[in-house]
């Protein structure tokens, strides 16, 4: 087990876990941002975290900056994101004028409730001593049309979005058709749950090796081996 968490946390300081870091710490920025209706700048900071999602992945693989740690702080910058964006879009459609809004509220829900499975899911394989996987394709895929979904509607969205062609928009340029909004809305947790699906297969490879007389030994060893570190200090 000691092997591993040194591996975990070697490496550390790099960009891209830097833009994953920045990321979690742009979380608590725009949620205040979105609540004090300054929805500008929030859909300004939520393009800024979208960039630097993006731009980890391609730097660390470009420059050969994979590390164990920023395999769990990337999906954990991600998950937190945009189960904050599902919380804030589902009580401002919550608590909107628009009915059909009102009524299409509960669809953000369904990202809260699948975010949250993710993060309780990733805390206990660690605890039982399996590392959380990178993001597969589909995963980046589903990330990648989240925000660009989410930034539409804050910036398009009737009643909520910033260059609305409603009043009280900031600069009133282009309102979305609602069953335009609502449908990309339903592609987004379309792809939302594809990507949640597609881990199940490495999830169940890395359970069954986990939990086979090799795997219990081997974590059994390793667990024992950590005790005797820790009280020989």
């Amino acid at each position: 087990m000691e092997t591993k968490k040194e591996g975990l946390f070697s490496n550390v300081w790099t960009v891209p876990n830097l833009l994953s870091f920045i990321r979690i710490l742009l979380i608590p920025v725009f949620a205040v941002l979105f609540y004090k209706g300054q929805l500008v700048w929030a859909v300004v900071v939520l393009a800024l975290s979208g960039l630097s999602d993006f731009f980890d992945g391609k730097i660390a693989r470009r420059f050969n900056q994979i590390s164990e740690l920023g395999k769990l702080l990337d999906p954990v910058a991600d998950k937190l994101t945009q189960a904050t964006i599902a919380v804030m879009l589902f009580l401002t459609f919550y608590n909107a004028q628009n009915r059909t809004l009102h009524l299409f509220a509960w669809v953000f829900l369904l990202f809260i409730i699948k975010e949250l499975v993710m993060l309780i899911g990733g805390a206990i394989m660690l605890l039982v001593g399996i590392r959380p996987g990178a993001a597969e394709i589909y995963g980046k895929a589903a990330t990648m049309v989240f925000y660009l979904v989410m930034i539409c509607i804050m910036a398009f969205g009737p009643e909520v979005g910033a260059f609305r062609n409603e009043a009280g928009a900031v600069v009133q340029l282009f309102t979305l058709p609602e069953t335009l909004m609502m449908v990309l809305v339903v592609i987004a947790v379309i792809m939302t749950f594809v990507a949640f699906c597609s881990y199940m297969p490495a999830l169940r490879r890395q359970a069954k090796e986990r939990f086979s007389p090799e795997g219990k030994a081997k974590f059994k060893a390793e667990k024992e081996e950590k005790a005797a570190k820790k009280k020989s200090k």
